[in-house]
């Protein structure tokens, strides 16, 4: 059993790609980038022709003439459309919009999530070993998972018990409560609150049942609050270390022989020696005498009158 501390950890925040600067002529910008957007499909048509689709083998090499016609008449009215930009998709020039991510261009279409293909030009977006994810496919992906709910873990992440956590779901296995200052206890590689724990786990006492955490004695195979530790009659503290057990609790001497009926009639003191037993009762030798002339009686020579023995001279003296 062990108290752990635990702590928070931020997770990676997402990413924004740069907006796509405004052209000095929106019109020019506007044809440069139809322009171009034909061109990539026509490159898409021509890897379809690949893949045995049945595509003009000219219609890419058209989309870049019309460009390229394009760029030159515009450069005789004086105007330079130079690219901004080579596409880090398809590695073409790009004339139209440009989008800046990763430290890289693109054209905005082909700037996409790595794993379901979404275009993330209008959207935040997490990066891994250069390659960017949508928020939700990456968190599924990357981000540490709830011990608890086994979800992925989008914002702080709690570390504990060799595990990660959302914070909410830390909480005491037992009653449900999220752990506070006094943080936590561990047992089977799962946390406890301190009541809890105790209550479960720790050694109870033998005399009041609640745990014992602090000093504690062992006796009669199982542990006591000192204060416990007493006759279980009188409830007086035992002289010493001497005691005596009975039916699973401890006595002092006098309440042990007590309850085991070992009293002597005679003193009330209990007899651990010698004994000599009559009409049921017990006696101490030398507590075995006559009720009227104090003479130690000898058995055959006694006579009873009500809870009283007598020798035999004196019981017919006094009741014959």
């Amino acid at each position: 059993l062990s108290a752990v501390p635990s702590r928070l950890t931020p997770v990676p925040q997402p990413l924004l790609s740069s907006p796509p600067p405004t052209a000095a002529a929106q019109q020019l910008d506007e044809l440069l980038a139809d322009l171009d957007h034909m061109q990539s499909k026509g490159c898409f048509l021509a890897e379809a022709v690949g893949k045995g689709a049945k595509v003009p083998a000219e219609s890419s090499s058209l989309l870049d003439n019309m460009l390229e016609n394009l760029t030159q008449d515009l450069q005789e009215l004086g105007i330079t459309a130079a690219p901004t930009g080579i596409c880090a998709t398809c590695h073409k020039p790009i004339a139209g919009k440009v989008l800046t991510a990763l430290g890289k261009t693109w054209h905005p279409e082909h700037f996409t999530c790595a794993f379901c293909g979404e275009e993330l030009g209008s959207q935040p977006f997490f990066e891994r070993e250069g390659q960017a994810y949508c928020e939700e496919d990456y968190h599924q992906a990357f981000a540490p998972r709830c011990a608890y709910c086994a979800g992925p873990i989008r914002e702080k992440v709690l570390t504990a018990l060799g595990q990660t956590w959302h914070p909410e779901h830390f909480f005491c296995t037992h009653c449900g409560k999220v752990f506070g200052e006094d943080g936590f206890c561990e047992q089977n590689k799962k946390p406890y609150c301190h009541q809890d724990f105790l209550a479960l786990f720790a050694p109870k006492c033998q005399g009041c049942e609640r745990p014992v955490t602090g000093n504690y004695l062992s006796a009669m195979q199982g542990a006591w609050h000192p204060e416990c530790f007493v006759c279980a009659e009188c409830l007086s503290c035992f002289s010493g270390s001497s005691f005596f057990e009975l039916e699973g609790r401890p006595y002092c001497e006098l309440h042990f022989h007590q309850r085991q009926g070992n009293m002597c009639h005679g003193c009330a003191h209990p007899v651990t020696g010698r004994c000599i037993t009559a009409a049921g009762r017990k006696y101490h030798p030398e507590h075995f005498i006559c009720a009227y002339c104090l003479q130690q009686l000898q058995k055959g020579n006694v006579h009873e009158h009500g809870d009283k023995m007598y020798c035999q001279t004196c019981h017919k003296k006094l009741f014959l």
